[in-house]
């Protein structure tokens, strides 16, 4: 990396909160979140000197876009900084971040805020499932189908079969241990949530079947939320620590960072990858390249994961391919509790995607900030003992765009 990127901290929003319901806006839901993360950070509005969003369909859920605009809208001293939205998908916060990552590295600016806002829960559910679409490859797939994202990750369920055999009961383990963990988050969606002992079966009753082999606990949920993040230079963090009586090898930093993407299609990526070990060759490759940058060889030097988990297959995609386990052999770590709080390599402490929520366009962001507080000791209910270094792996649609960052001190 050309130079070291600070996280000064941030802010997330209740992501059990229906902002609609609550007679809230899109706006609003923006300068709450930035509030939270300057009063938290003690950050001023008037040290921040360029602004990045990430938010995949305001324009589609709350017919709005230009959210960079929301900026100066919340304070004076931010009417003039230059703002820029980013979409991606479900990877569209991590885009901010990488989009801020150089605007720092270039020397353009010393602090930036990123944040990703996604307000999605004033729609009915089909409609909802039918907006999210537009990041398959509109008119070409998923077309018979009543919800777009379960049917093409069931078919990420079928090559798995078809390459290595997957047991989906593995997968239905992947989701009890991250509703278990998002009961201990207290910003989780489904901290409340009561579930029958019967929800982690085959049970058409209590765990009903969305598309094909996709069943009702296999999938995260539409969530309204926001997450921010303060992004700094060296001297700006440095400035930062002295204001605020800290040490700069205190505060958390991206060590590393990798960004690959893929066609559109979901056909073309089985195709392309017809004759390799991994399904999805270029989400080893992003790992590879954040080990890399962050001088660690393998991912078990590192100490966890948030990863996206907005079906348990793609958790259970994201483990072989980062090098936990083999090729085809994700299950091993599922069926070792190698992935539980208390294994030796804890994934979704926060609750993920299913436990906690995803708001779309926030959730790299959300993931960047639990890191952080991880590798800070502030993770509070969620925290991983002794936690230095962690990771993230944030997709947009079917692994098309894929981002990972490695945040640690010292």
């Amino acid at each position: 990396m050309s130079g070291a990127i600070y996280v000064l901290g941030g802010a997330q929003t209740d992501f059990a909160r229906n902002w609609a319901r609550e007679g809230l806006t899109i706006y609003d839901l923006f300068r709450e979140t930035l509030d939270s993360a300057l009063h938290n950070t003690g950050v001023s509005p008037d040290q921040i000197e360029v602004g990045h969003v990430g938010n995949f369909v305001g324009d589609l859920f709350a017919g709005q876009g230009l959210t960079g605009g929301f900026f100066g809208e919340a304070y004076p001293q931010l009417a003039s900084i230059p703002t820029s939205r980013h979409e991606a998908a479900c990877a569209s916060g991590s885009i901010a971040v990488l989009s801020a990552m150089r605007d720092i590295e270039a020397g353009h600016y010393g602090l930036a805020c990123v944040l990703g806002l996604e307000y999605m829960r004033n729609v009915d559910g089909k409609t909802g499932a039918d907006h999210l679409g537009v990041a398959t490859w509109r008119g070409v797939e998923a077309n018979n189908c009543n919800f777009p994202w379960p049917y093409m990750f069931n078919q990420i369920i079928d090559e798995y079969d078809a390459r290595y055999g997957i047991d989906c009961d593995h997968l239905k383990s992947i989701s009890k241990i991250n509703f278990d963990n998002g009961r201990r988050n207290p910003n989780a969606q489904t901290r409340d949530w009561q579930f029958h002992e019967q929800s982690y079966t085959d049970s058409d009753e209590f765990n009903p079947v969305i598309e094909g082999r996709i069943r009702k606990m296999d999938c995260g949920q539409i969530t309204d939320g926001a997450a921010c993040v303060f992004l700094a230079s060296e001297k700006a963090a440095k400035d930062y620590a002295a204001q605020q009586g800290l040490r700069l090898q205190d505060i958390p930093r991206i060590k590393g960072w990798g960004h690959r993407s893929a066609p559109i299609s979901l056909a073309t990526k089985l195709k392309l990858s017809a004759d390799q070990p991994l399904i999805f060759p270029h989400v080893s490759q992003i790992m590879s390249d954040a080990l890399g940058r962050a001088g660690f060889s393998r991912v078990t030097d590192l100490d966890g994961l948030e990863t996206h988990d907005c079906f348990s297959i793609t958790e259970y995609m994201a483990l072989d391919h980062i090098g936990l386990t083999a090729p085809g052999e994700s299950w091993k770590a599922i069926q070792e509790g190698r992935i539980s709080m208390d294994g030796d390599f804890p994934v979704n402490p926060s609750g993920g995607l299913l436990g906690l929520g995803h708001p779309v366009g926030a959730t790299g962001i959300r993931m960047l900030l639990d890191c952080a507080n991880q590798v800070t000791g502030r993770a509070g209910p969620c925290q991983i003992k002794g936690a230095e270094n962690m990771a993230t792996f944030n997709l947009g649609g079917s692994t098309t765009t894929c981002v990972s960052l490695i945040v640690g001190v010292n």
